[in-house]
Formats: structure tokens, sequence, C-alpha cells
């Protein structure tokens, strides 16, 4: 039976992951600043102003991801993962220092980049070194961390605001409390900055480059001289292994022969978005605002949120690899579309109180153990070795795009649909994303990733 070297398996794996920690802090950190900085910038009138503040940082992520799949194919998957750290920090400190709205969406505009970067990069790189058997569940790790950091986000919005006074927001929370919840950030981005330098290049990049010694050496460090012999051959055999070989570019993934996977990675990565559960945690305040809660009641049930995001999120890992991948999306997006509907009906109705948050952690737990997860695994499993630097980026582009719209688009929604029409529409589009999927999903669980080349190309 082949035995893998488990310690630095989960090394290399856990440190790429940390990318994930900080672009789920940062993605979320928002959702609990909002009220406070909208309060501080006077923008609370303008729904448009207040789109453009929770989407500077998704327009940077759409620009991060489209620019990492050309780099990371050019210099490396390493180098593309310490400057996603550098752009976290550098983020984490400005978003509190500036007191001009327009400086403050620019701060967001480079975190946004970070996430961008570490989105496509890190489920990449995990998949990239990992063995078949375990590869999903290893992948899920970066799902894992993004849950720890949106929960940390959570955390951290609730120990720093203050609670209200009378009814009304404590001005330290208008003036400093929103600049602390992004300052904290700081501690994990450095810490990811620091331990990236001790990452070894993918195998998988070093042998599509020409450098075969380098790769089998971080191969023989993952399972052995045998298994580093094995892959290097199925590397070379895709056709990885030609140093003569340009870094491919948007000309190639758009060839005919992979349209198929392409536009099925594509509708994936908009699928998580447009499911809608990223609103819960980005508009929490104003979802838990529409079931009656004050804002202090509001940040003590979006921790509970969280932790039921974290706990699912385990369960992934647990079933990602004996359900498999397609079954996990098939019971995502059913499961969604059926709490969904009764979401926005109890929305309609004015439900008030605890099924309110019942309804709500079912429908983070069910994207917990099934979207969440599986869109990352699919999106780092389904393209050959020759274009899937730049087919993530293009798929992770088109999930920030997706990410993008639905934020700027949600207080508009909102404020025109109500809650309950809102949930009514992400049901329909998780029913329609569920259809498609029947048709066009295959399961990749447990098959190498050259094996998985031929599969899905002929």
């Amino acid at each position: 039976m082949q035995t893998f070297n488990k310690g630095f398996i989960y090394f290399i794996c856990i440190v790429s992951a940390m990318g994930g920690l900080l672009f789920g802090y940062d993605w979320v950190v928002i959702g609990g600043a909002v009220k406070f900085y909208e309060e501080f910038f006077n923008i609370g009138g303008s729904a448009v102003l207040q789109g453009v503040a929770t989407s500077a940082a998704l327009v940077g992520c759409m620009f991060g991801a489209m620019i990492a799949g050309a780099l990371a194919d050019r210099y490396g998957r390493k180098p593309l993962l310490v400057t996603a750290a550098i752009l976290f920090t550098v983020s984490a400190v400005a978003t509190g220092l500036f007191n001009l709205f327009s400086w403050f969406c620019i701060a967001r505009f480079i975190g946004g980049l970070g996430i961008g970067i570490a989105s496509a990069l890190s489920p990449m790189y995990i998949a990239e070194v990992s063995p078949a058997t375990v590869r999903g569940r290893l992948v899920s790790l970066n799902q894992m961390t993004i849950v720890l950091g949106i929960l940390f986000a959570q955390i951290a919005n609730w120990a720093i605001a203050r609670p209200d006074i009378a009814g009304q927001i404590d001005p330290w929370n208008i003036e400093m409390g929103w600049r602390w919840m992004f300052w904290a950030e700081t501690v994990p981005a450095a810490l990811f900055l620091i331990m990236a330098f001790f990452l070894p290049e993918s195998p998988r990049w070093t042998a599509l480059h020409g450098f075969q010694d380098k790769a089998r050496r971080v191969l023989a460090r993952i399972g052995g001289n045998d298994y580093a012999g094995s892959e290097l051959s199925r590397i070379i055999a895709s056709g990885g292994a030609d140093a003569a070989m340009p870094a491919a570019g948007l000309k190639d993934i758009f060839k005919k022969r992979y349209a198929r996977i392409l536009v099925l990675g594509i509708v994936i990565a908009i699928f998580q978005q447009w499911c809608g559960t990223n609103v819960i945690f980005i508009y929490a305040q104003d979802v838990f605002a529409g079931a009656g809660y004050s804002v202090s009641e509001a940040f003590l049930n979006i921790v509970v949120t969280g932790v039921a995001n974290v706990l699912f999120t385990f369960v992934a890992l647990y079933t990602i690899e004996r359900w498999g991948r397609r079954t996990l999306l098939l019971a995502g997006a059913a499961g969604l579309a059926v709490i969904y509907l009764v979401l926005g009906t109890c929305f309609h109705f004015e439900v008030k109180g605890i099924v309110m948050i019942v309804l709500t952690v079912a429908a983070i737990s069910c994207y917990a153990m099934t979207l969440g997860p599986v869109t990352w695994v699919l999106l780092s499993e389904i393209f050959p070795n020759k274009v899937r630097g730049i087919a993530m980026a293009v798929c992770t582009f088109a999930l920030w795009v997706g990410s993008c719209t639905l934020t700027f688009a949600f207080p508009s929604m909102n404020a025109s649909l109500g809650c309950s029409g809102s949930f009514w529409i992400y049901s329909a589009i998780c029913l329609a994303g569920l259809l498609y999927f029947i048709k066009a999903c295959p399961e990749t669980k447990g098959v190498s990733l050259e094996e998985l080349e031929k599969k899905l190309l002929n």
C-alpha cells in the first residue's frame, strides 16, 4: 500500500490554505464594519455608494483572479502566493487608516487583489501537490480555512464592537471600531507572508517548465521515489514536461477542445455566488434586522452562523471522498432551493425570532457541506495541466464577477423586492443550477489529474 509523508503534505497544504483564511476574513469583516463606516463616511442614504463600498474589494478580486492565472503559469504558483500575502497585509493596515471614502475603497480594492490571487492559486496549488486518493479532502482544507477566516472575522467584529447606547450606535464604533476590525487581519496576514517562503514550487508546474529533477524531489518528499517516478511519468505522458512550451494564454483555454469543461467550470463558479448564501455573510445585519433583531443581537446571531459554517465544513471533509463531488453538488443545489423558498415565504409573512435563525443556519450548513468546498475542488481538478492556471483564472474571475454583481445588486434588490422576493429569486437560481448539473457535471473523485484530463477531453 502506498504511504505518504503526511506531515509534509499537510504543512504545505495548510500554509497554502492560509490564503483562504485571509480570503474569508477580508471578505466578511466588512459585514460587521458596514454600519459603522457608513455612518463615518455619511453614505447611509445612498444605496449606490453602499454598493461601491462593499463591492470595491470584489472588483479587486476579479482583477486579481485574472492576472493570477497568467502570472502563475509564467512565474510559478509560489511567487503569486507570496504576492497575495503582501497585498493582504497592506490592505489590512491601510483600510483602517484612511478618512477619505475614495482611499478607503482603494485599500479595499488592494485587499480584493489579494483575495482574487489567493482564491485562484491556493486550491490549484493544493490539487497539484496532493495524492489523488485524498485530493478532495486536502483541497477542501482551503474551504475550511475560508470558513475559519469568516468565523474569526465574525468573532472579531462581535468582540470589537461596543454595545448600543439607548438604541443608538456607540460613537466609538463609528470613529474607531470599524478600523480595528480591519487591522485585526494584520497578524494572520504577516504570518502567511512569512510561512509562504517555506513552500516548495508545485511539482506539476516545475515539470511543465522542464525542471524534472525539481519536480521529482518534491514528489519524492510527498510519496517516495516510486511514487515520484509514476507521477512524473503521468505528467510527461500528458504533455506537461515540454520545456519549450510557452505558458498558456486566453486563446488556448478558449479553444474548442476545452469548451465543454470551461463552460462547466464557469457555471460552477458563478453558481457558488448566485446561489445567494454569501449575501447572508456580507449583509447579515440587514437579514437579521429584517427578522426583527437589533444590531447587538445580530452580531451574536452572525457568530452562530459562523460556527455552523465551520462545523458543517468538517462534515464536507469527511464526505467529499466518500459521497463524491457530483453528489454533494446536486444535494447542495436542491437543499438550498427548498430552504430559500421557505425562508422567503417566512419573510413575506413577517415571521420573527428563532425560526428565522434556524432557517438561516440551515442554509449556511447546507452550503458549507456542499457548494462551498465542492466548487473549489472541482475547479482545481477538471482542467488539464497545460491550461490549469489560466483556466482557474477565468473561472475564478467569473466567480468574482458573480460575487460582485450579487453584492452590488442586493441593497437595491432588497429595497425593491424585500428579503422575501430576494430569497425566492435565489431559490429559482438554485433549481436551475440543479437541472444543469444533473446533465453536465461528472464525478471526479479518486482519479489522478492526468487521468481526468483524458476522461474529460474525450
